[in-house]
């Protein structure tokens, strides 16, 4: 997001209904609450829908927001995993969309763009074996680039706790990845 100072700052004019200050901390934020919302519901509306229901929220619920050493981002998270929850729970299903592998951007070899392609198949099934708490553990820490303090404060842990099992969570994630390769799936 930005400078902590200038998002307490933005935070402030946002609370007194300055729509210039809610605008900068949407388009601060949005991608990667998208992204989040996209590899947690099964359709890209789905996951819009998840991002502006967090935003309507947040904006009504401003004034119980306080400081904590997550800060705002990690609470406009903290309201979006809740609407996400809430919608998969109305589509009455658990869906995960796997994580997806960003590519370089230098235009790949053949060889390279297959060997790219089944080492991020690999992935994709590894990361699908963990279970669901280390997969949104990794998103949130390792895809959304979250602090360990700002997801302790999404789903409710300490900030150690949240270190201990983003640890463990990609031990079990390389174990899964051997297996995945060794045995083809």
């Amino acid at each position: 997001m930005c400078e902590q100072d200038d998002v307490r700052a933005l935070v402030a004019r946002a609370r007194d209904g300055d729509e210039a200050a809610w605008d900068a901390l949407y388009r601060a934020v949005y991608p990667r609450l998208l992204a989040y919302a996209q590899r947690r519901l099964s359709s890209p509306d789905a996951a819009r829908d998840a991002v502006s229901e967090t935003m309507a929220r947040a904006i009504t619920k401003i004034d119980r927001f306080t400081w904590t050493a997550g800060g705002f981002e990690a609470w406009l998270f903290g309201i979006l995993r809740h609407v996400v929850l809430d919608a998969q729970r109305a589509a009455g299903r658990r869906t995960h969309v796997p994580m997806v592998i960003d590519r370089a951007s230098d235009e790949p070899s053949p060889l390279d763009q297959v060997l790219n392609d089944e080492e991020a198949a690999a992935v994709r099934i590894a990361f699908a074996r963990l279970d669901p708490a280390e997969q949104e553990l990794l998103e949130l820490r390792v895809v959304s680039r979250l602090s360990a303090e700002e997801v302790a404060s999404v789903i409710g842990k300490r900030p150690g706790a949240v270190r201990t099992a983003q640890s463990r969570a990609l031990a079990r994630l390389r174990v899964l990845m051997e297996e995945v390769v060794r045995c083809g799936q």
